[in-house]
């Protein structure tokens, strides 16, 4: 297993996935792959020194990467301009989905069962890579059920034409994509891959992690021992990029990700805030009014959540686990669902594996 070398962990990287740049609810699946269909009415973008932006990306890659003027304008020439990139990074935001909507997304009997095919097609992964970084299976498979469908969904965009528009033709976030698309390039080189054929999300993410290039830089692992970290073709590298991915962002093993709470009083409102950082003790939320329903010790830090669901106002402590999964996306709401989805699954898996059992010992016996 080879994993990047520190020194190329920048820490930039940290975080930047999907979901520093797109909103907490998902994109629609007719959309996940509609690069593909809107490749044919996209025109040649003018990707060329004569823009003070572009020459100024050329002569950093020249200077500080050692890129040849020669070979970054041969792939920047080659990059094409996409409108529809445009339009779904700048639409306008949806109405904010409420906890009892974005739930219905996820915690499907589709998804969960699809959870538990691939959980049983990688067991021997799974099982590794929750070995080797401390996070359990359960939720690495929960965060590839929920960003690609468990790779089913990856995107169709191509990865070079994204993040070129995006940088040299969405001024509201150039800054963060042009230095997504150095990334880019800089792996492509180290990887050895061809830049014009990576396809992936409208902004830039790929595989089925749906890792942005810094974060593939810096997590990415080539776990099928092949010298490269295949995130877009092979789940056992994306299985332990996931995993390496939060255990490097701080996961802790075997400790609790979130617990349901009771509240009471007149003052458990004021202990919610905006953040999901585990700021304050159970202890000192229990003076608030806040108990949490499962049995942890009282000098465990949690951060107070409410959710609107189906059946009214959800009460949860989400604890430093929790906050390791906003990472890959900053939304509590996608925490939630894969935290949820994690058990959902979990359950699924240990139901199939002792039916087998159980078959097997049927089929013994006759």
């Amino acid at each position: 297993m080879a994993i990047f070398p520190k020194n190329k962990i920048l820490a930039l990287a940290a975080g930047c996935l999907i979901s520093t740049v797109m909103m907490a609810a998902p994109v629609p699946e007719g959309e996940q792959n509609s690069g593909k269909q809107k490749a044919s009415s996209e025109q040649n973008a003018s990707y060329a020194s004569a823009r003070p932006e572009v020459e100024a990306f050329i002569k950093d890659l020249v200077k500080n990467e050692k890129f040849s003027r020669q070979e970054v304008e041969s792939v920047l020439g080659k990059a094409k301009k996409s409108d529809r990139v445009l339009e779904l990074i700048s639409r306008p935001a949806e109405k904010k989905l409420e906890w009892k909507d974005y739930r219905k997304i996820f915690m499907t009997d589709q998804r969960v069962n699809e959870g538990v095919d691939f959980w049983q097609t990688h067991a021997e992964t799974l099982a590794k890579a929750e070995k080797e970084y401390g996070v359990p299976a359960s939720i690495i498979v929960a965060i590839i059920g929920v960003e690609t469908y468990y790779g089913r969904l990856t995107g169709g965009f191509k990865v070079l034409d994204a993040l070129s528009t995006l940088s040299f033709d969405y001024p509201p976030r150039s800054k963060f994509f042009t230095q997504q698309l150095k990334e880019f390039l800089i792996l492509v080189r180290e990887q050895k891959l061809d830049p014009h054929e990576l396809t992936g999300s409208y902004a830039g993410a790929m595989g089925i992690p749906q890792f942005m290039p810094s974060s593939y830089r810096a997590y990415a692992v080539d776990f099928t021992g092949d010298g490269q970290s295949n995130i877009w073709q092979h789940e056992e590298d994306a299985i332990a990029s996931v995993g390496n991915y939060l255990k490097e962002n701080g996961w802790r093993a075997g400790k609790p990700i979130a617990s349901k709470a009771r509240v009471q009083g007149t003052k458990y409102e004021q202990a919610i805030g905006k953040s999901v950082k585990p700021a304050k003790t159970l202890k000192q939320l229990e003076t608030s009014g806040w108990k949490p329903v499962n049995v942890l010790p009282s000098a465990t830090r949690a951060a107070a959540m409410s959710f609107e669901g189906e059946k009214g106002t959800e009460y949860w402590l989400g604890m430093e686990n929790f906050r390791v999964i906003t990472t890959y996306n900053r939304s509590k709401l996608y925490a939630m669902a894969v935290h949820q989805l994690a058990k959902e699954v979990s359950t699924g898996y240990k139901t199939a594996v002792q039916n087998k059992k159980t078959q097997a010992t049927v089929a013994n016996k006759s």
